[in-house]
């Protein structure tokens, strides 16, 4: 290929992607339900806002994917607040057309992380049935009839695949 035409290919491929980043239909990944979920507990949580301080800001972009096919998401969110600046971590899973999340950290620059997964499953109430282990168990309920009492099986003599 001349020159001229590797030339061309290498200005059309930005140019290409920056019309299928902006075109109809493709969403901007800050807009993504995980993002909002995840922005709305760091700044509710009593936890997140003693590490950070408030008021939080979100500055940067959000970076990271989320695959509608496969329906996970993990995503970076840059926060900074009075005390601190650090990532949000959020990972989710998509079950039908609702994106839940599995993961969700504050991860301070030079500090250690803090979890709110399981601050925002109690925010916001979970579907999972919960394992008791001293519950007592209960008998499964079905309409269907018992099996017979005996079941006899005549096989014909002599090795099978031999004659």
């Amino acid at each position: 290929m001349p020159a001229a035409g590797i030339y061309r290919s290498v200005l059309w491929f930005p140019a290409m992607a920056a019309t299928l980043l902006l075109s109809p239909g493709c969403s901007r990944i800050s807009d993504h339900p995980l993002v909002n979920a995840a922005k709305e507990e760091v700044t509710l949580n009593e936890r997140s806002q003693a590490l950070l301080g408030q008021p939080l800001a979100w500055p940067g972009p959000v970076t990271g994917r989320a695959n509608e096919v496969d329906g996970i998401a993990a995503m970076q969110i840059p926060v900074s607040g009075p005390k601190l600046a650090g990532t949000v971590i959020v990972e989710g899973k998509k079950f039908g057309d609702e994106w839940g999340v599995t993961l969700l950290e504050v991860r301070p620059d030079g500090g250690d992380k803090l979890s709110l997964t399981t601050d925002l499953a109690t925010r916001t109430g979970v579907d999972t049935p919960a394992f008791d282990p001293n519950a007592a168990a209960s008998a499964p309920t079905t309409n269907t009839a018992p099996p017979p009492a005996e079941i006899s099986i005549d096989l014909p003599p002599g090795i099978p695949g031999q004659d």
